[in-house]
């Protein structure tokens, strides 16, 4: 696993320490162990410089060198307000260690933007009717936007927010995606899987065919969707107003190039000169609580708008999240085309 070329034996030696930070160039830092793999210091090339002019040797082991308290993550208790203070102040790297203090992983913030405590469930089983020809042969989800498809370049995305696993639902062409998941699947940290629905269940129903969520909260999305949204920030804004469920807003803004009138009767009551409003669309991206899941009847098609219906029912709390950034669904041939062209310069990581 790529994370063990940060770990060390606190029984090796300076010298090799020195080996191994430099083939680690600008990821140089190294976490020591003990034989059992719990964590018990972090190396860096200043603690080595400053434990050589305090008389340690080449040779001797990096346990007089070793700064003594790291700090670290536990994979139990993960606090997102703490891996954000340690980004902003520049702990690039940290150790996560599980309820032993045995070290499981190690974030690289230069890799990955955080941590996030959901399960993702991407909705791919759409037919992609309005690009055929393109979606004949192959589902819209495996078309290429550059040189990715739009199903990987979301993939890598939620990887980069330290998503833990996902699962895709499947229909149309289920084969094909299958397949290509299990070609990419050793690319990313996370685990993916594919579950395939049996007839069409809608924009959310197949989330019932999950049959483990490990998380509290879950983030379903539309699998044509091009974005940069911040999940990190969507996510912080969904927990922190305590509501049930978040949906992602895009604004859509109108100008009237003319005067509008306000007539009642025949009668002018008022104008506006040359308004401009702003409505917002769903995104098709969003958070919920995984007790929501009840709300979800198993093997009937259910839309995420049956959803949302049936949580204001229940007089629970749905939340908007405004995303003003790139968002793209592409969901006809001219928005094909505006994604190829978009890519060229789109940043998504």
């Amino acid at each position: 696993m790529e994370f063990r070329k940060h770990i060390i034996q606190e029984t090796d030696s300076v010298k090799n320490a020195l080996v191994m930070l430099d083939k680690l160039a600008a990821d140089a830092i190294l976490f020591a162990v003990d034989h059992d793999g719990v964590l018990t210091g972090s190396l860096t090339d200043g603690d080595i410089r400053r434990g050589l002019m305090a008389g340690s040797k080449i040779n001797d082991s990096i346990r007089s060198v070793c700064y003594k308290t790291p700090k670290y993550i536990n994979q139990k208790k993960i606090e997102l307000t703490k891996l954000i203070d340690f980004r902003q102040n520049d702990f690039n790297i940290i150790p996560i260690v599980d309820e032993n203090n045995i070290v499981v992983d190690v974030i690289n913030f230069k890799k990955r933007k955080t941590i996030l405590p959901v399960d993702v469930v991407i909705m791919a089983g759409g037919k992609g009717m309005r690009l055929r020809p393109l979606t004949e042969d192959l589902p819209k989800p495996l078309l290429k936007v550059g040189d990715k498809s739009i199903l990987e370049h979301s993939l890598l995305r939620y990887d980069a927010f330290g998503v833990k696993s996902i699962n895709i639902t499947t229909n149309y062409l289920s084969q094909k995606i299958e397949d290509f998941i299990e070609q990419k699947k050793n690319d990313y940290r996370t685990t993916i899987e594919t579950v395939k629905e049996s007839q069409f269940l809608g924009t959310i129903g197949a989330i019932k065919l999950v049959k483990n969520f490990s998380e509290d909260y879950i983030l379903v999305s539309n699998s044509d969707l091009l974005t940069d949204i911040d999940f990190e920030a969507f996510f912080l804004d969904f927990v922190e107003s305590d509501a049930d469920m978040s949906v992602v807003s895009i604004p859509y803004h109108v100008d009237i190039p003319y005067a509008i009138m306000d007539i009642e009767d025949d009668y002018l009551k008022s104008f506006h000169e040359k308004p401009k409003y702003t409505y917002y669309s769903n995104g098709g991206i969003y958070l919920l609580k995984k007790e929501l899941l009840n709300l979800i009847p198993i093997n009937e098609a259910f839309s995420a708008t049956d959803l949302m219906n049936a949580v204001i029912s229940q007089r629970k709390k749905i939340k908007t999240f405004a995303h003003n950034s790139y968002w793209l669904d592409i969901g006809q041939h001219q928005d094909y085309k505006k994604a190829q062209n978009d890519i060229k310069t789109l940043k998504l990581l």
